[in-house]
């Protein structure tokens, strides 16, 4: 008898230890992803900074040193300061916008209307879309013989129609547009997010002490969705002044410098005329730009968020 439990104990209890190759970490399938990196990103990154103190032209073996030659001529180019203020105007103007509305949407859509969830969803479908794809259609749509002349004829506007992408004065704010069309679901999303964060019984406190509509949003909602202003600004600030993929599809820049921005301007000098180490110098700058606005604008609204 003593010898069956015996038995049955050890059988209830198998010993198994794993491998010492099981304990120890994969490091062996961290390493390609690192190597990847390390190739892609951060070698591409730091050849770039070299470069574009070159005159290469993207071909050749050798890659003549020119010092700041590079800086000099983009300082004194009229094409590059046409540039960066398109940049810097696209920028504001579509982050402003599209924050404006996507806040409104937020506020619409996170009352109790039935229809809320489907609407979010048709809000937040143009999100998904590629951005040269939609670039495409309203290319179509701004076009002489498009939709939108079509439309201004149908109600009698006749007088209105016009080449909306070939004109220098609308041509900019037509490509605006299209960016705020499409990514202001996306800045929707994100209030909807922080406004669910809102607790309702801070909105029963100020009903009780008789706050109206608009006190109700300034002083409840407004500073605990800050969170959420922070990341909609710092993001929409950043891809807007490096707004390519719409601007190139569309104009490509034009008509002339109209709607050309800092990055359709290192596109086609390194890649059409073959100045890669000037393009690099403004791939580098622009990159400087970017950096010390999104730091300046963080502090800032950070700064916000604490106080509120």
């Amino acid at each position: 008898m003593q010898e069956r439990r015996t038995l049955r104990s050890a059988g209830s209890r198998p010993s198994f230890k794993p491998s010492r190759r099981f304990e120890e970490p994969p490091w062996l399938f961290i390493v390609p992803a690192v190597l990847l990196y390390g190739v892609v990103v951060l070698y591409a990154s730091v050849a770039g900074v070299y470069y574009a103190f070159t005159a290469w032209d993207g071909l050749s073996p050798t890659a003549p040193f020119v010092g700041l030659a590079n800086f000099q001529e983009l300082a004194q180019s009229r094409e590059a300061a046409d540039s960066l203020r398109n940049t810097v105007l696209i920028a504001l103007v579509a982050t402003v916008v599209q924050n404006l509305l996507g806040l409104l949407l937020a506020l619409g859509l996170h009352s109790h209307l039935k229809s809320r969830y489907v609407l979010r969803v048709l809000f937040f479908a143009p999100v998904m879309l590629a951005p040269i794809v939609v670039a495409f259609l309203f290319q179509y749509i701004y076009s002489p013989m498009g939709f939108l002349n079509y439309m201004l004829a149908a109600v009698g506007l006749e007088n209105m129609q016009q080449a909306w992408l070939g004109n220098r004065s609308t041509a900019i704010w037509s490509v605006i547009t299209v960016i705020v069309w499409q990514f202001v679901g996306f800045s929707m999303v994100i209030f909807l997010a922080g406004l669910q964060g809102v607790p309702q019984e801070l909105y029963d406190a100020a009903d009780i002490d008789g706050a109206n509509g608009w006190n109700r949003f300034w002083n409840v909602t407004l500073p605990l969705i800050a969170p959420a202003i922070t990341v909609n600004l710092t993001l929409s600030v950043i891809a807007g002044l490096k707004i390519f993929d719409q601007v190139w599809a569309m104009t490509q820049g034009g008509p002339g410098h109209a709607t050309a921005t800092l990055s359709v301007f290192l596109f086609r000098q390194a890649f059409l005329f073959g100045n890669y180490g000037y393009g690099m110098a403004i791939a580098l700058v622009l990159t400087i730009i970017v950096t010390v606005v999104a730091l300046i604008q963080l502090k800032i609204l950070r700064s916000r968020e604490v106080e509120g």
